[in-house]
């Protein structure tokens, strides 16, 4: 009967496996480095990329802010620049107003039956005293300053008499507060001051 002997061979066939064990190993542990690596290079780009969008998020802002803080001053300067159309607008409007409301008064006069002796305003408010030769027409001069475009709220102050002894005339001598009219858009600019016209 023939005998091998396996010794030799099983002794190099477990030299074989741990060879390839350790192989399997370092390669597991280059591949698993390796990994690591690639992990941790991909990290770094996206930290890296991350940090360039945030100091570009950064500088944006910074400009956005430099624009904000000049649209706000242009708006500053636009809202200035509105007060003075309005105060220009204002002056304008208060330029032309005593000429147009003496041309009113004067067209709101009863023909050869009434004159005015003294015409005041302050402000809106308009302080007449005529002379008429009837109550009659003060009471049409009344009316037609009521239904004027131009005035409103008429009040009659005071009326008497007054004679006239060279031209033996016996008239009457009266008083009439009204207001100007104000229109909406002019409302809330308020008007001082006053002006006073007299015979």
């Amino acid at each position: 009967m023939i005998r091998i002997n396996l010794l030799p061979y099983r002794a190099a066939r477990k030299k074989e496996n741990i060879r390839i064990q350790v192989n399997v190993f370092i390669g597991s542990v280059l591949i698993l480095l390796g990994i690591v690596f690639l992990v941790y290079k991909f990290l770094g780009a996206t930290i890296e990329n991350l940090g360039n969008e945030i100091n570009s998020t950064k500088a944006q802002l910074e400009k956005y802010k430099k624009i904000n803080l000049e649209i706000a001053e242009i708006k500053k300067k636009l809202a200035i620049l509105d007060q003075k159309i309005t105060v220009i607008q204002s002056l304008e409007r208060d330029r032309k107003a005593p000429v147009q409301n003496l041309d009113s008064l004067y067209q709101l006069v009863v023909q050869k039956r009434m004159w005015y002796t003294q015409i005041e305003e302050k402000g809106n408010i308009f302080k007449i005293s005529g002379v008429a030769i009837d109550n009659q027409t003060v009471a049409d001069y009344m009316n037609l300053v009521g239904k004027s475009e131009r005035f409103e709220k008429v009040q009659l102050k005071a009326i008497k008499q007054h004679i006239m002894k060279e031209q033996n005339l016996n008239l009457k001598k009266f008083d009439v507060n009204f207001n100007r009219k104000v229109p909406q858009a002019q409302k809330s600019v308020s008007t001082k001051g006053g002006k006073s016209y007299e015979k």
